[in-house]
């Protein structure tokens, strides 16, 4: 199955309501892990983004512009580390959609995400285990790469979703090498990266509107697993 740019525009327009809807809780993490602007950096990028795409598609449109409207909203709007970061990520999916064609693919997927997860590896210098946004969004592209090529996007980003969130509270028990959590040693002890979460809520929201932290940051129990 196959998806157009309705659903991707949805999908930044979730991102955007998902973000708006926890940036305090956010904002709290990075104020335990970091220096606190997080939410609103990641906020202004989606701001910027909702101001690019504009009123909402009448028709099937093109996968790849709601995530370059993205891609340059985050590239040329937010400073701090957090805007070129995401940046490159949606950069990398807008041009794996291009690729696509006129309909998005769990392999365009794979291939956009992989792409941003080695970008982001290169230009941050970071590495799972460092406790940052690499140690969601690894496991989220591991989870792509497993999916069927021609199955449904939407089920393969759930599964990615649902990786992320894993690999979200496991940076709750990593010392930070890289960052700015780096800096603040172990005061960040027992804190999720919030950049981390960010890339997490990002492939929640191509299905939902997330309204809180507090269940995704939760151990789920043996039975849930």
């Amino acid at each position: 199955m196959h998806v157009d740019g309705t659903f991707t525009d949805g999908w930044m327009r979730r991102f955007a309501a998902s973000v708006s809807a926890t940036e305090a809780e956010l904002t709290a993490l990075d104020q335990a892990a970091g220096d606190g602007d997080f939410g609103t950096n990641l906020m202004a990028g989606l701001d910027a983004t909702l101001r690019f795409l504009g009123d909402p598609p009448t028709g099937p449109g093109d996968p790849a512009a709601p995530l370059r409207a993205a891609a340059t909203a985050f590239l040329d709007e937010v400073g701090g580390t957090s805007g070129p970061l995401f940046g490159l990520l949606f950069h990398e999916l807008a041009v794996a959609a291009t690729d696509a064609g006129p309909e998005l693919t769990v392999s365009a997927l794979a291939a956009g995400a992989g792409g941003g997860l080695s970008a982001i590896r290169r230009v941050g210098e970071a590495a799972p285990g460092d406790k940052t946004l690499v140690d969601a969004l690894a496991p989220a592209c591991a989870a792509l790469r497993s999916c069927d090529r021609k199955g449904d996007p939407r089920q393969a980003l759930s599964r990615a979703a649902a990786a992320s969130w894993e690999g979200v509270r496991d940076t709750a028990g990593l010392r930070a090498r890289r960052g700015r959590a780096s800096y603040v040693g172990e005061h960040a002890s027992g804190v999720p990266d919030p950049g981390a979460v960010g890339i997490a809520l990002l492939f929640s929201s191509s299905g939902e509107n997330v309204t809180t932290l507090a269940p995704y940051l939760e151990e789920p129990t043996p039975a849930a697993r």
